[in-house]
């Protein structure tokens, strides 16, 4: 059974930030490997003009993903309001590039900062969770009125104390209890994190609407010791239609290599790395 599914790949593998300058030549290595689509990430909106990238998305004949960035500035479970409105504003340019591209979601772990990873109370931590619910309601109340949904990802454990499997996140979901509130994984985190990989991507059903991979070791594709067949098994078994997108990071960007603990190539080159595991993808779910 071959499923109908489109490849991508994030624009992290190459450069970061994203901007305007970069646009045209990651977009046409992309679309010359052979990709439908490219996974945007967005560190600072400002960095962007949507009308070129839209323009860049209709040359290259590229799907758009947009993909969010939270760090300690962008964290809903902070303490402190103005930090939560502060990401409350950054949620919304990105929203504004979602419907400037024509992009129906936004993706990535908004529910707290990226690394905050710690041993807290039990009772912190559901005032954290409880927290992040009612930030997050009022950011799917905010995607409703754009005709928007957005994409919530579990990270593995040493990312995240809050929500780190798909058990997590389903959880989370019915607590946020809005239509606009879905799923996305990511296959890296699932290795760490999930007991029965298969199962825990039939759990999520119909609320998977963007799928992330890379190898157990966050390379190439088809390269290391992760189980491919059980996630190929669980997408076949939802009937998954959507996008499975590479996503890993370039070394050469000491910010954000630091944030992913990113401290050496994964592959021989990023191209490499791109144009081989699109190959083995596709050889997998053909």
């Amino acid at each position: 059974m071959a499923l109908q599914v489109k490849y991508g790949v994030t624009t992290w593998l190459w450069t970061s930030p994203f901007s305007t300058e970069t646009i045209h030549p990651v977009f046409s290595k992309i679309k010359g490997m052979g990709f439908d689509a490219v996974e945007i990430a967005v560190e600072y909106p400002e960095l962007i003009d949507a009308e070129a990238v839209k323009q860049a998305l209709s040359e290259y004949n590229l799907i758009p993903v947009v993909c969010a960035a939270f760090g300690p500035s962008r964290d809903l479970t902070s303490e402190d309001p103005a930090i939560h409105q502060n990401c409350f504003n950054y949620i919304n340019a990105c929203f504004d590039l979602c419907n400037h591209l024509g992009s129906s979601f936004l993706a990535g772990p908004m529910y707290s900062a990226v690394g905050k990873a710690r041993m807290i109370p039990e009772t912190q931590r559901k005032q954290e969770w409880e927290l992040a619910v009612k930030n997050l309601h009022k950011v799917c109340e905010m995607a409703g009125e754009r005709n928007l949904q957005i994409a919530l990802e579990p990270l593995n454990r040493f990312e995240s104390d809050l929500v780190n499997t798909a058990a997590d996140v389903i959880r989370l979901v019915n607590d946020i209890a809005h239509p606009a509130a879905k799923i996305m994984l990511d296959g890296f985190h699932m290795n760490i994190e999930e007991r029965d990989v298969e199962q825990a991507i039939i759990s999520t059903g119909d609320n998977l609407i963007h799928f992330q991979v890379s190898e157990n070791y966050r390379g190439t594709p088809g390269t290391g010791q992760t189980r491919w067949d059980a996630y190929r098994k669980g997408l076949e078994a939802i009937n998954y239609k959507g996008v499975v997108s590479i996503e890993s990071f370039t070394p050469e960007n000491k910010e954000l290599a630091g944030a992913v603990c990113f401290w050496h190539p994964m592959a021989e080159s990023q191209d490499k790395f791109a144009s081989e595991g699109l190959h083995f993808l596709k050889g997998l779910f053909a």
